[in-house]
């Protein structure tokens, strides 16, 4: 996956304690450098001229970057950051120091009040992408947007097959898709990621067997589990594909002889973006998760609601990344679905914070679901991948979110508190948010 390049540029005027301000952003700059994760360019001299702000986005232009820091080192002119707007087009952070200590009786910095002239001059403009972050430590959940929506921005993305059927509310717009994200997508057909016979440095059956207990498959189908992930990776890999949502039934079992759950569940886990049934949306949330999340993203059904416990069943038939089991239900393969062709992962995911979150187009719009909840420990009493989930809001709450806002039935679902990285991730991208 490409890194994010995120520019940062510190404004200020000499009637201020530009200085000060020039000490405190360059402290910054050694801390912020230290994130690997971003590849960044940091405008080192104060800029306080328009001219200086032409020099500083010729310097980011040139870079290519995707984002830039705008640091309110003091108060300035307005023209600076239009200026810098004027030539990039990009998702811009307004920063904020907090005011340092009165100097005889005089403000120094008034960084603040920098933050609020540059926000007003944008929104005046038509700018909604813009961000104000007020505080001496950088908007962690801003950089992590950045990510999130670079992720996107170039991606190439395959559909095997199409969405499944009768699922309607899962078709997309090629161009519509690439318009708004930067995602170029490529169809392919299913018979292109059949080929088990291929060699690669994927699995085998007997690396299969160590991760999964296997005894309700057959040897066979344990080979084809093999085969299959083998041809799936070199199928990805050839193409240079970033993510890939496949149509994985009805045809997979019948043509080949097994679905693709356990397969992908295995892909998943070495790294890759995977979505079931054809769903392009869902495997670019899951593709934006991916680029922030510490572990990888399922994409998942609310399957139940339990509105006495408070809690919905989010699951999956098969496809959760094995690396989410909750290390104390059995790890199994099983056939249960498709005239026992299926082969799924089966287990229980682990405990712990997630965040649901879902690119999802309708009416015109390209809207972004977010919800937050806490998975919870249960029993394995069901074939597939899942978990119990407790939302921040009632689980009746979340369930007529989605259902009176059109939501499609799947979600990206990622462990960890991303609320306020989607919620930034939806301001940056122009995407209407539902909560």
């Amino acid at each position: 996956m490409t890194k994010a390049k995120i520019g940062a540029v510190c404004l200020a005027r000499g009637t201020f304690d530009f200085e000060a301000a020039q000490a405190l952003y360059l402290e910054r700059k050694a801390q912020i450098e230290k994130d690997g994760s971003v590849e960044w360019f940091f405008y080192t001299g104060l800029v306080f001229e328009p001219e200086q702000a032409r020099q500083a986005a010729d310097y980011f232009e040139k870079a290519g970057i995707d984002a830039v820091m705008a640091v309110s080192g003091t108060f300035h002119l307005g023209h600076l950051a239009l200026i810098i707007e004027q030539r990039l087009h990009k998702p811009m952070l307004l920063w904020a120091f907090n005011e340092l200590p009165y100097n005889g009786g005089k403000i120094r910095l008034n960084s603040v009040c920098g933050v609020n002239l540059d926000a007003s001059n944008l929104y005046k403009a038509g700018n909604d992408t813009y961000v104000c972050h007020i505080g001496d430590e950088p908007d962690e959940d801003w950089i992590r947007a950045v990510k999130m929506k670079a992720a996107l921005h170039g991606a190439h993305v395959g559909l095997a097959g199409y969405r499944a059927h009768g699922f309607f509310n899962l078709g997309t717009a090629d161009a519509d898709i690439f318009g708004k994200t930067g995602v170029l997508l490529d169809h392919y057909e299913l018979a292109e990621l059949m080929r088990g016979d291929e060699p690669g440095a994927g699995y085998d059956a007997g690396a299969v067997d160590e991760i999964f207990d296997c005894v309700a498959i057959t040897p066979e189908q344990l080979e084809k589990v093999a085969a299959l992930t083998r041809s799936m990776e070199n199928f990805l890999v050839k193409n240079r594909l970033d993510a890939l949502a496949i149509r994985c039934w009805p045809e997979f079992a019948d043509t080949f002889g097994i679905s693709p759950c356990a397969a992908m569940s295995l892909l998943a886990a070495k790294g890759y973006t995977l979505g079931c049934e054809g769903d392009v949306e869902g495997t670019l949330s899951m593709l934006a998760c991916n680029a922030v999340a510490e572990e990888p993203a399922f994409l998942a059904d609310l399957s139940q609601v339990n509105l006495e416990e408070d809690f919905a069943l989010m699951w999956h038939c098969g496809v959760a990344a094995c690396a989410l089991w909750d290390k104390q239900s059995a790890r199994t393969l099983d056939p249960y679905f498709a005239g026992g062709r299926g082969v799924t992962a089966d287990f229980v995911m682990k405990s712990g914070p997630v965040t649901l979150m879902r690119i999802d187009s309708a009416r015109g719009k390209t809207r972004l679901f977010v919800q937050r909840g806490t998975a919870m420990s249960m029993n394995k009493e069901l074939k597939g991948t899942y978990c119990k989930v407790r939302f921040e809001k009632s689980a009746a709450q979340v369930l007529d979110t989605v259902t009176l806002g059109g939501v499609a039935h799947h979600v990206a679902m990622i462990y960890g508190d991303y609320a306020e990285t989607m919620r930034k991730f939806a301001r940056i991208t122009g995407f209407e948010i539902i909560e």
